[in-house]
Formats: C-alpha cells, sequence, structure tokens
C-alpha cells in the first residue's frame, strides 16, 4: 500500500475543505492561485528590523553579493547541464522537482510528512527574510499568509509594491534577494551541526549490510542487463561488495567498454561499461547505489528501546532534507526568470545598466524564456515519472 500517496490525497483533501469552508477568506488569482492573507508574523517582523538596523544592512548587502553570485552559478549550471542532457544518454537532469514519489538519482526516498514539514519551515524561513529586511528598508508589509498554486502550498509575505518600487536599487535587490539568501545560509548551517551531532549519531545505532540499487537509469548497461532498483550487490568482477564506498573504489578499476560481472542476491549480469558522463576515465554502468540499513543495532535496542533510535532516523531523514530544500530552493529563485527572486533582481539590475524600462524588459523577457525552456527540458523526464508513480495504484488495482 503506498502511504504516502494516501497521506498526500488526505492532505489535500483537508485543504480543499478549508477552501471551501472558509471560501469568502481567500482571493483567487488567474484560477489556480488563492491566496489567505492575515498579519501572521508581522509585528515580529517590525521588532526585530528596529532593533538591529545595522546588522539587517550587513545581511542586505551579503545577501546581494551571494544573489548574483548564485544567480551566475545556477544558470551557468542549468545551461550547462541541459547541454549535457541532450548530448549525453546518459546525463541526468541538472533540476528536479523536490516531490514525494519522484526518485532523485542519488538522494533517499522523500515521504510525504518529511516534504510537507521541510516545506513550511523552508517557506516561512524565506518569506519572513523577504519581511524582515521590507521593514529594515521602511517598507511597509501589507500581509503575511499562505496560499495554494494549484495543488502546491506556498508562504507568502507582501510588501507594499509601490512603496519598494520607490526606494534605492541597493534597498529593492535586499528585499528581493533576502530569502534565497537565508534559505541558503540555513542550509549551510544544518550540514554543519548535522555533520557534528546527527550524522555520528545515526551511524552510532544504525546497522548497514551490503549495497543496495537506489535507481537505474534507462538505456544504460545497467538497464539494458536488467538491474532492478533495490537489487542488493554482492559482488563485482568476484570482487565482494560491502560498502557504497567500496563499490565506488571498484568501479573506479573499470575501463569504458569493459565486459564486468555483477553479482546481486538474485541473480549473476554481465554487461559492458560505457564512457563516463562526467568524462571521468572509469567505467559507467548508469546505476545510484546506497548503503542498506539492516536495522538498529542491538545494543542501542536494550539502551534505549526501539521508539528513541527510530525516532532518531526520522528526525535524521527531516535535517537530511531541510538540507537539500533549503539549498535547492534558494539556488531555483535566483534564477533571472519570472517572479522568482532572481527574476526581480535581474530586471532592477538591468534596469540600472541600460537606463531604458523597454531595453530591460526585452532583456529581462528573452533570459526569462531561455530559462523557462531550459527548466521544462530538466523536468520532463520526472513529470513522466510523477505520473507514473500516481497512475500505478490504479492500475494495479483495476488491472
Amino acid at each position: 500500500m503506498n502511504y504516502d500517496l494516501i497521506s498526500l490525497i488526505i492532505f489535500f483533501l483537508i485543504l480543499f475543505v478549508i477552501f471551501k469552508w472558509k471560501r469568502d477568506k481567500f482571493e483567487v488569482q488567474g484560477k489556480i492561485l488563492a491566496l489567505y492573507r492575515t498579519k501572521i508574523g508581522i509585528k515580529a517582523m517590525d521588532s526585530l528590523a528596529s532593533k538591529f538596523p545595522r546588522f539587517w544592512k550587513i545581511i542586505g548587502f551579503l545577501g546581494i553579493l551571494t544573489g548574483f553570485a548564485g544567480m551566475i552559478l545556477i544558470f551557468y549550471i542549468l545551461i550547462n547541464g541541459t547541454y549535457k542532457l541532450i548530448t549525453v544518454p546518459s546525463a541526468p537532469p541538472t533540476i528536479a522537482p523536490v516531490l514525494p514519489g519522484v526518485s532523485i538519482p542519488g538522494l533517499p526516498t522523500l515521504s510525504f510528512w518529511h516534504w510537507i514539514i521541510a516545506i513550511f519551515i523552508v517557506a516561512t524561513v524565506h518569506e519572513f527574510s523577504h519581511g524582515i529586511l521590507a521593514r529594515a528598508n521602511n517598507v511597509k508589509v501589507k500581509s503575511s499568509g499562505f496560499a495554494f498554486l494549484g495543488p502546491i502550498l506556498a508562504a507568502f509575505v507582501e510588501p507594499d509594491e509601490k512603496e519598494l518600487s520607490k526606494k534605492k536599487k541597493f534597498a529593492q535587490l535586499s528585499v528581493f534577494a533576502a530569502g534565497p539568501f537565508s534559505n541558503i545560509v540555513l542550509g549551510l548551517i544544518i550540514v554543519l551541526i548535522s555533520s557534528i551531532t546527527i550524522v555520528p549519531l545515526v551511524a552510532s545505532i544504525t546497522e548497514y549490510s551490503g549495497v543496495q540499487v537506489v535507481s537505474v537509469e534507462e538505456n544504460l548497461p545497467a538497464s539494458e542487463a536488467g538491474l532492478q532498483p533495490n537489487d542488493i550487490l554482492l559482488e563485482v568482477n568476484n570482487i565482494k561488495v560491502e560498502t557504497t564506498e567500496n563499490f565506488t573504489e571498484i568501479m573506479k578499476t573499470t575501463k569504458p567498454n569493459q565486459k564486468i560481472t555483477i553479482t546481486t542476491t538474485n541473480k549473476t549480469f554481465t554487461l559492458t561499461t560505457k564512457e563516463h558522463p562526467q568524462g571521468k576515465p572509469q567505467g559507467y554502468i548508469g546505476i545510484v547505489t546506497s548503503p542498506v540499513k539492516s536495522g538498529i543495532k542491538e545494543d542501542a535496542k536494550e539502551k534505549y528501546g526501539s521508539f528513541l533510535p527510530a525516532l532518531i532516523i526520522w528526525l535524521s531523514r527531516l535535517i537530511f532534507w531541510l538540507y537539500v530544500i533549503n539549498l535547492g530552493v534558494g539556488l531555483f529563485n535566483l534564477l533571472p526568470i519570472g517572479p522568482l527572486d532572481g527574476g526581480r533582481m535581474f530586471f532592477v539590475a538591468a534596469l540600472g545598466m541600460f537606463k531604458n524600462e523597454k531595453i530591460a524588459k526585452r532583456i529581462f523577457m528573452i533570459i526569462t524564456l531561455i530559462g523557462l525552456a531550459l527548466i521544462f527540458i530538466n523536468l520532463l523526464p520526472f513529470i513522466i515519472k510523477l505520473l507514473k508513480w500516481i497512475i500505478q495504484p490504479f492500475i494495479t488495482l483495476f488491472f
């Protein structure tokens, strides 16, 4: 039974009931965006902004620097990754939707509850930061609240756009950059703290035994040979596979176009490696692996019982996704596209550079269209996978 899908359906049914129940409180725009405006958090924004004015100016400056550096970096990564996706058959997409049910190579499965909690925290930090920098620059925050963009839940803070547009470009840029900057900083803080606290703790209570295939890329040696997700690897070329690091080291000894044998718990496969998509001298077969968790160590169970270690492992997965989603949302929002924070920063910068609104808008529109096309190309494989994930239970049930 797909509990994540059931949780997702129940959750959105509850949101739909709330929407119908409080229909008069929602403002619907374009039939796909529904806004629920409140005053939650505005007093806290005012208080923090007024107490530390010099600190927020420094944060604004750092946010602008990080924003433009991140914009250049993420746009380059998107262009370069899309080129590889089109020209290299084994290359993975550069960006991926972080949604339950969508398998992202190299990352663990995202459960529904990890997703919804992480998204709520990430969105709150992002929007609250916009609000604080707006108030630090004496821009009124008219409202805060949450929104539905189709089925996607989001948060928002609404500065007075007329006031903001009259401010100096530094103030405008610092407000736009605040959300992505806060997400990136929070992501880095999380990974730093968890690496010295949570990661060692989880490792101390968890038993690992073997290496499991997480995903198999289509039209590559592993998929053509018949390897499947969840297969347990035992040997490569008669060398025992014990850990993911051990498997990586074994693969480093292979060459492109070399025949190798891979033994799993079910079968032995013979396949021929291909060129590595990143230009490395080793062979490539197109699988992503992860350690197999055999459970909680017996001594941990004896000392703490089963519930506490299981809770620690669940929380560690939540912290991991908080890091991934914070960093992903922060960088993605810096793309110079349409309504994204990076797009608004790009337009302000273009207007300041060319001193002509028509020229700035034209350049902005060209960059936005290019960016949207690149995003669509990268998201297409995941859109297909997500649709399969949603449809599969119904196919199983009725056919």
